[in-house]
Order: C-alpha cells, then structure tokens, then sequence
C-alpha cells in the first residue's frame, strides 16, 4: 500500500489538527452546540496526550508504540464520524460538517501513514540528549 507519510511528517499533521479541532467551535461558529464543543475540546485534549506520549519524534514520555497511537487516530477518526448522530447534533450544519471533516482528516492521514515504529537506538538517543539538558 502506498503509504507517503513518515512517522515526522504524522507529527507535523498532529500539530496542526489539535489546535483545530479544539478550536473549531470558535473558528466554524457552532458554539451554541454544547455537545459538539465539548467533544471538539476533548478530542483535541486526547489526541494531545496520545501525542505526547507516543515513541516518536515528538513524544515528550515516549511509552506508547507509534501503531498503539495510529490505531487510537483511527477509532478517533471513526468516532468523529459517528459523533453528530450519536450526540444530536447531525442538524446543526457547521458542527456536522466538521466532525465529519475531522473524521475525514484523521482517516486518511492514518491510512497514508507508514506504521514504522523508531528504532530502539533513536530513542535512547533522544532520551540521552533530553537527560543532557538542565532542568528549568
């Protein structure tokens, strides 16, 4: 399967999808829907932290496989396509059409990612040079 997005090139799509979908009440203008800007704020929330403690470039704690985290986009993704009729807000336009494009986003830039976990020796590389730097 073609699959053109590096495990950097995932982190740099994660970087631009959480801060919009967290913000998308504001930006689309659904904010009067309490449900759908709630889900926006814990999506964004949840992808965050799986971010974060991904083994990969940008993980801060790096204890969760890279498929783990594929694998949690994907049912994400999934449920960001569910979400409008689930929760009853599948009338409201604006918030349909972007759980429906989050859920788009989130599928395909999955699907064209490469499940390439780092190697071993990265890893205790990017550890070694963050135990190098002092403390704040």
């Amino acid at each position: 399967m073609w699959q053109p997005i590096t495990r950097p090139m995932h982190g740099i799509a994660e970087v631009a999808y959480i801060p919009a979908v967290a913000s998308a009440p504001e930006s689309v203008g659904f904010t009067e829907e309490q449900a759908a800007t709630t889900l926006c704020r814990a999506i964004g929330g949840a992808t965050l932290v799986s971010a974060l403690v991904t083994k990969a470039e940008w993980g801060a704690v790096q204890v969760m496989p890279y498929k783990a985290h594929l694998a949690i986009d994907f049912a994400t993704s999934v449920f960001s396509l569910a979400a409008p009729w689930i929760f009853g807000f599948s009338e409201n336009v604006k918030a349909r059409n972007t759980f429906l494009t989050m859920g788009l986003v989130g599928l395909v830039v999955g699907t064209l990612s490469r499940p390439e976990e780092m190697d071993p020796a990265r890893v205790r590389t990017l550890k070694r040079r963050a135990g190098s730097h002092p403390d704040l």
